[in-house]
């Protein structure tokens, strides 16, 4: 028996699908692990096989990889070094487990399997796996611990059975997603479950993007007495070690490294820069390519991608038309040079009037309308998808969620793409981004200092550009009132009713309730983008494109 437990948190980014990789990395954690002093480490959620395998872990040769990647390490710990409480899907007895397996002197000492398994928001775990019967803790050097993995700890029930079953340590390995303002309700859950067990509790995340989820780290640990002892980094891989000691009245961890929590927008931008490198690089794209519209939408996503990405990666094309103005020309070409990316210009015109010609005798001398102007939104997107093919750069288009949610996008244009960086975010949103961009340098930025969207960009009128004199407050409300609405409809899920009570037009309110449903056809045809509030419309948020009701 012990009076000491030296663990490494190990947050670590994954690939989904690459078993090899992810067991190189967990060997290169332990490794350091061991240099660190640590007695066992402990891995995020599934991290053999990348969180979340969706119906790829059905496949019995993944899931066989899977199986021969906990064997190399059971191999690996016969060395003395560090334990391993290693996460991977787990086949026995004809049912597939979301497994924690502990791995010691060349054996496995014990597993246990996920018993609470999510069926909302991103989650499926119930199409994939089989629920763990209620578990008691493994004995590791004579202390028994605790392991409920991940949702096992947002209700009482598994960590109740672990204390009663004489728990003493909580090492709970997450795949828990970014949303805004996420941190503190974990830590809050955590107390909630120290408060219930008096054990101390280590919380264990994952770190990086998977197609539209962004997992944020920040894994931290609560003593029995409830105080925050260590916190890791958001947004970054990191392997730290954490002591517990055996005191009169049971374990306690000795005060660690706190990481400086993140502003809200910081976090917000944090994610969309880690969102879209990971997506660019796991999916192996050399670079990316943006139409820069001088707006500020566009200008947004370029320097994103720049901080992402790297300057050199980063390829920007205004496509001006006859209705773009002559300042959005220059607003294009000066945000290009502020972030320091390349630029090139390529005029639509040709392919207008190609257009013109050639549906001419379709169209007879019916009057212009939505048709041209979409027309010309489509000449721009085969024009990037040109490029993407030439040049092998993935498109990454610029729609942010006010206008997603709207249908103010037109589908096989400016919606064409691989990637979109600010599906998820509100264009009220965008102009905060914007300012703190301008007056700040996110940590792990590639891109340059100071100001990188120029302030006409940000304080001009949101226009698309496609006939004259055109703004976007033309047809939609205002952007404040727009979004403070679509968040009652897609977030609070309120009928028009209940937000005409809390003093919107309604009016205004049901037309808007219109819209957002009738273009379901077109958000099912999007590219993905970041998860960044509580309900994604796409992932999150499945409503039948055949739909009668009228709420």
């Amino acid at each position: 028996m012990t009076d000491s437990l030296k663990v490494a948190l190990a947050q670590l980014n994954p690939k989904v699908g690459d078993v090899a990789g992810n067991l190189a990395k967990v060997r290169a954690a332990r490794a350091e692990a061991a240099k660190q002093g640590a007695d066992l480490m402990v891995c995020s959620e599934l991290v053999l096989a990348g969180y979340f395998p969706e119906d790829l872990v059905l496949k019995p040769a993944f899931q066989q990889r899977c199986r021969e990647a906990v064997e190399a390490l059971r191999a690996d710990t016969m060395d003395g070094g560090p334990a391993l409480f290693v996460t991977a899907p787990w086949r026995e007895e004809e049912k597939l487990y979301n497994a924690i397996i502990c791995l010691d002197k060349g054996e496995i000492v014990g597993k246990r399997f996920k018993v609470d398994l999510p069926n909302y928001g991103v989650f499926d775990d119930k199409r994939v796996f089989t629920p763990g019967p209620m578990p008691g803790p493994l004995v590791f050097n004579g202390v028994r611990i605790g392991v409920p993995i991940c949702e096992d700890v947002w209700t009482p029930d598994v960590v109740e059975c672990i204390a009663e079953t004489g728990g003493e340590i909580l090492l709970v390995p997450n795949g828990s997603p970014y949303e805004f303002g996420k941190t503190d309700v974990r830590v809050q859950l955590g107390v909630q479950r120290v408060v219930e067990s008096g054990l101390p509790f280590a919380y264990v995340n994952q770190v990086g993007g998977q197609d539209e989820v962004v997992y944020d780290g920040g894994s931290f640990v609560l003593g029995a007495d409830r105080a925050l002892k260590a916190q890791l980094a958001s947004f970054r891989e990191q392997i730290a070690t954490v002591e517990f000691r055996r005191g009169q009245k049971g374990w306690e961890c000795q005060p660690g490294h706190i990481a400086p929590e993140l502003s809200d927008i910081e976090s917000i931008y944090q994610a969309m820069m880690l969102g879209l490198r990971d997506y660019v690089n796991k999916t192996g794209f050399p670079s990316v390519v943006i139409g820069l519209s001088g707006g500020v939408d566009s200008a947004l996503t370029a320097a994103v991608a720049a901080d992402a990405l790297g300057l050199s990666r980063v390829n920007t094309i205004m496509m001006p038309s006859p209705y773009t103005s002559a300042h959005s020309l220059e607003d294009a070409k000066a945000c290009a040079q502020a972030i320091g990316i390349e630029y090139e210009i390529v005029s639509i015109e040709p392919a207008m009037e190609a257009f013109r010609k050639m549906l001419l005798p379709l169209f007879g001398n019916r009057k212009e309308d939505v048709t041209e102007e979409n027309i010309q939104s489509r000449a721009r997107g085969v024009t990037l998808m040109a490029v993407s093919n030439k040049l092998g750069s993935m498109v990454v288009t610029t729609g942010n969620k006010s206008e997603m949610a709207m249908g103010y996008a037109t589908l096989y244009g400016d919606m064409c793409g691989g990637f979109n960086v600010l599906k998820d975010v509100y264009k009220t949103t965008v102009f905060e981004l914007c300012k703190w961009r301008n007056a700040h340098l996110p940590d792990g930025a590639l891109g340059n200092k100071g100001m990188v969207i120029p302030e006409r960009i940000i304080t001009k009128p949101p226009s698309a550009e496609l006939r004259p004199d055109q703004k976007d407050e033309d047809s939609l409300p205002p952007y404040p009132v727009l979004d403070a609405i679509l968040r009652g409809l897609i977030e609070r899920d309120l009928s028009a009713e209940e937000l005409a009570k809390e003093g919107f037009d309604d009016a205004t309110v049901k037309r808007i309730w219109r819209l957002l449903e009738g273009a379901e056809y077109k958000r099912r045809q999007a590219p993905p983008g970041v998860k960044i509030t509580s309900r994604l419309i796409s992932k999150e948020r499945r409503y039948p494109i055949v739909n009668g009701f009228r709420g």
